[in-house]
């Protein structure tokens, strides 16, 4: 991907100014605006640039801060379901004039995508969705969680402008609970620069009041709908209910806790590979991965793609079980898998050579 992204300006109907870029070449995949962005803000970001960085090496990547957050205009009138729709729409025309796009909609990204393609559905070529759901808190009918989130909205309110992060850190932690101190220290610092309080608890209750599920059957592009089973910001269960609603879509449940996915995780290398197959990018990064095993690591791959076990391949290389044990946790880390056995998968699906069979030592 180059160096750099290129920002722009366009200004709707309504007056309001929306910041987008462009990131990369090829195919168009436009992301729809999500929870509190800033377009420069997450071309360094701790917890976004792994997500800039993936889709921009891989087609034309187009995103946008929403208005009343980011590099947009922050005056702006009540935010609701048809704006936001209709904020997308100007960015794809701009972005791509009159070609079909694929899009992205990432937590309540998702139901904005579902209302443009229901009032666009020749412009959309295909649909991915990550974290989304199509019934906003306020129409789940959970009384409990429904207190919740009413009274984080008034903390939004009334605190989010204080110089105490304590306050914005109870919405920092459910979005990335297994976030490093400093990238929780990036989340917090970014909530209290993209956006005042008052436009974070509007945005807040708006998104509660969304409900697209009478529209869900009418989407007839191809869909992936993908979800973190512990995701504390939206539950997996509405991850089901798009997948469910949305005519032949399909589901990837996703063995992680956070609503945004981090870099080291072996779902984020899972999530890649369900949207780089889906969208056509091919396997991703299968090469590149397999470049920083080292000769030592490469050799135990091969054995574990034999079928062999730790005690097996300790005898067949000279070391110890321990030893093989830390090369395979090692190699685990740099292939992003959780497991032997999709570390075999991976290896075979990016067609990685085993080595000829080795003869004990001695």
């Amino acid at each position: 991907m180059q160096d750099r992204q290129r920002v722009r300006y366009l200004q709707v109907p309504d007056g309001t100014r929306l910041a987008w870029a462009e990131a990369g070449r090829g195919q168009v995949l436009v992301k729809a605006a999500n929870w509190l962005t800033h377009l420069e803000y997450e071309w360094t970001s701790p917890v976004w640039q792994h997500w800039v960085r993936y889709f921009g090496e891989r087609c034309r990547f187009v995103r946008y801060d929403e208005r009343g957050c980011g590099m947009s205009d922050w005056r702006t009138g009540p935010p609701n379901l048809d704006v936001w729709a209709d904020d997308l729409a100007a960015v794809i025309a701009a972005a791509a004039r009159d070609s079909p796009v694929a899009l992205l909609g990432i937590s309540q990204g998702a139901a904005t995508c579902i209302e443009y393609a229901r009032r666009h559905p020749g412009r959309v070529s295909r649909l991915v969705l990550y974290g989304g759901y199509a019934r906003g808190a306020f129409r789940r009918g959970t009384p409990d969680a429904e207190a919740a989130y009413r009274a984080m909205v008034e903390l939004a309110r009334v605190a989010w402008n204080s110089d105490n992060p304590s306050f914005r850190q109870v919405f920092t932690s459910r979005f990335i609970p297994g976030g490093t101190a400093g990238q929780l220290d990036w989340y917090n610092e970014l909530s209290r620069r993209v956006v005042s309080g008052s436009v974070a608890a509007a945005l807040m209750a708006a998104r509660a009041e969304v409900d697209v599920s009478a529209h869900l059957a009418g989407i007839r592009c191809p869909t992936l709908v993908l979800h973190a089973r512990g995701d504390q910001v939206v539950p997996v269960e509405e991850g089901r209910i798009l997948a469910t609603g949305i005519p032949g879509a399909t589901f990837v449940e996703l063995d992680s806790a956070n609503h945004v996915l981090l870099a080291h995780e072996p779902a984020w290398r899972r999530f890649r590979d369900e949207v780089s197959a889906f969208l056509g990018f091919g396997r991703e990064g299968g090469d590149a991965a397999l470049a920083t095993l080292s000769p030592r690591e490469r050799e135990v791959l091969a054995l574990l793609a034999e079928g062999l076990g730790n005690a097996d391949i300790a005898r067949r290389l000279g070391i110890s079980e321990k030893t093989v044990r830390n090369h395979a946790s090692q190699l685990f880390d740099k292939l992003g898998v959780g497991s032997r056995t999709q570390a075999v998968v991976y290896a075979r699906d990016c067609g990685f050579p085993q080595t000829a069979p080795l003869e004990p030592p001695g």
